[in-house]
């Protein structure tokens, strides 16, 4: 698979929608984890993140302006010991609590699938970071609706055992804008990755739409010995 530019990726598509990128920096020390979230509707960039624990939640900006939460509120990262969670909806209490009880990342998502949110049918798109003793693994998944048929979930597993230094992969819930929305094809994308965490997190934010860009979260994580650094950012001030 070529490696492509997450700056192109993401200055080239309008609206990747809610995204999720994991990978190794160049220098090979630590693993680098990122989920941004893009809206359309007021109800959606009516929004920010904020922390909550060691992971993070969204929450409303105006909490009056705030009409339906059941999709949009939700704690999109989590950390259950060595493992940091990431997804775009509630499945990360499911993966956490499950996980919690010696289940598999992929087990943990066999019983949900994709946003009841006809007629786009939103993907549910998680991943999961381990880090163990000084090895790094990762993996990421999707539910997605049969081609927009709602009547069957078609579930797909990457698992990343060994990754290489430099590389990240890049899942998101559309292929661009639309109505309805289009979901995402094929496997994660393979894309950059810059050592050093504020460049990168400037880089992701700059180059996402700015009409409906709304937050973004970066994580780096020392392989070493787990401890991390965070960015947040958030167009509501």
């Amino acid at each position: 698979m070529e490696m492509k530019s997450i700056a192109t990726q993401l200055s080239t598509n309008a609206y990747p929608g809610r995204s999720i990128i994991l990978g190794k920096t160049p220098d090979g020390t630590k693993a680098a984890a990122a989920y941004f979230i893009m809206g359309r509707s007021a109800n959606s960039r009516n929004r920010v993140f904020v922390t909550e624990g060691e992971g993070i939640r969204t929450q409303a900006f105006d909490p009056s302006k705030m009409e339906d939460p059941s999709l949009v509120i939700y704690a999109p990262v989590r950390v259950l010991g060595n493992k940091t969670i990431v997804t775009n909806g509630d499945q990360t209490d499911t993966i956490f609590d499950l996980m919690d009880k010696q289940m598999t990342f992929e087990q943990s998502l066999r019983g949900r699938e994709f946003e009841p949110d006809g007629p786009n049918y939103t993907p549910r798109i998680s991943g999961i970071l381990h880090l163990e003793n000084g090895s790094y693994s990762y993996a990421m998944s999707i539910l997605k609706s049969n081609n927009g048929n709602p009547e069957a979930c078609n579930r797909y597993m990457f698992a990343y055992s060994t990754p290489i230094a430099g590389e990240a992969h890049f899942i998101h819930t559309y292929m661009g804008d639309g109505n309805p929305l289009p979901s995402f094809e094929g496997e994660p994308e393979l894309v950059d990755v810059l050592d050093d965490i504020d460049a990168y997190t400037d880089l992701l934010w700059t180059n996402l739409n700015e009409e409906n860009k709304v937050s973004l979260f970066v994580r780096y994580i020392n392989i070493t010995d787990g401890s991390y650094e965070t960015r947040i950012v958030n167009k509501n001030k």
